[in-house]
């Protein structure tokens, strides 16, 4: 039976993707499809940033 089939005669019983499944389909759980690793990464960015901001600064001065 096809999925096609499947579906049409309410045999497919799987679930929708749902988190970052959703998003990106190449998501295997492991954290290094893009949307993973920028949820993963977050606060690590954030700090980068204000270092970088503060060095500008430091370099102004």
């Amino acid at each position: 039976m096809s999925l096609d089939k499947a579906i049409e005669h309410k045999k497919e019983h799987r679930k929708p993707y749902r988190g970052s499944k959703a998003i990106d389909r190449t998501c295997c759980n492991n954290g290094s499809c893009g949307w993973c690793k920028d949820n993963r990464l977050y606060s690590n960015n954030k700090r980068k940033e204000q270092t970088e901001s503060k060095l500008k600064e430091y370099e102004r001065s």
